[in-house]
């Protein structure tokens, strides 16, 4: 199924840009969480791609993308996404975002509005004032030293192991050549999201919106309700799943985008 995907690079201000696509019809450009890469839809583009154009790209900083200097923050992520919007030639789209991805998706419906058909949020954490007092007491989710024996290979794959089922290390493996890729910056996306200004955004947000989440995410399900209220928006909760919940159920995942597209 995967063989339909094609890779592509696009120009920004920042650097090039890697996406990868497949299909034709609407757009449905879709985001992943940090410190991940489009991999994370690897399974998922080719079913949406069946009836839609489905695009994943990697966020500034991460996969193939460009890995400019200076901090990340989500305007900067949503400025790169613009650039990739445009030189796409996107008129109107749908959204999808997953974790990072889910931030970054509501700034970019809060700047292109009328532009979104549909917003899709997946596992999406709710950031408010009191999330951005708490940023500097959280713990870090991959930080590793890097040491000489290799060791630190051994610890991250031991803090993300607990999130995916026996049988899963094909997905497993995904994730640790990413975060490997950016190792030195690896704990930075998490920073830039609690750093985030959503709640000021959110008003802005004009789109159809549809908030998910899998029910073994522990770390995204409480808070489910709440980030719905926020935003004013309907919710579903898939069935299974964890933090990876796109790889780990593909074909769910992909069904309940397509239904949300269709449903406008």
């Amino acid at each position: 199924m995967t063989d339909t995907l094609h890779r592509g690079y696009v120009s920004s201000p920042f650097g090039q840009l890697h996406y990868v696509e497949c299909g034709t019809g609407e757009p449905v450009l879709m985001l992943h969480q940090t410190p991940r890469s489009w991999t994370e839809f690897l399974e998922v583009l080719p079913r949406v791609g069946a009836t839609h154009r489905a695009i994943a790209m990697d966020t500034l900083g991460f996969g193939a993308s460009a890995k400019p200097e200076g901090p990340h923050t989500i305007d900067r992520w949503a400025d790169a996404a613009d650039a990739l919007i445009e030189e796409l030639g996107l008129e109107r789209f749908h959204l999808v975002g997953h974790h990072t991805g889910g931030v970054i998706a509501v700034e970019l419906a809060a700047r292109h509005q009328k532009r979104v058909a549909s917003l899709f949020l997946s596992a999406t954490p709710f950031i408010d004032e009191e999330k951005r007092r708490s940023a500097d007491h959280r713990k870090a989710v991959d930080h590793v030293v890097p040491q000489p024996d290799g060791s630190h290979l051994l610890e991250l794959w031991n803090r993300r192991r607990e999130f995916y089922e026996p049988g899963e290390e094909a997905a497993l493996n995904r994730f640790m050549i990413d975060a490997l890729t950016v190792l030195d910056r690896v704990e930075e996306g998490h920073v830039a999201v609690r750093g985030s200004m959503m709640d000021q955004r959110l008003p802005l947000v004009t789109a159809r919106t549809l908030a998910v989440c899998a029910s073994g995410d522990h770390f995204s399900m409480p808070g489910l309700e709440r980030f719905a209220e926020a935003i004013g928006c309907e919710t579903r909760v898939i069935p299974g799943g964890h933090v990876p919940v796109p790889e780990q159920l593909p074909e769910e995942f992909s069904r309940y985008i397509l239904d949300w597209v269709a449903a406008g």
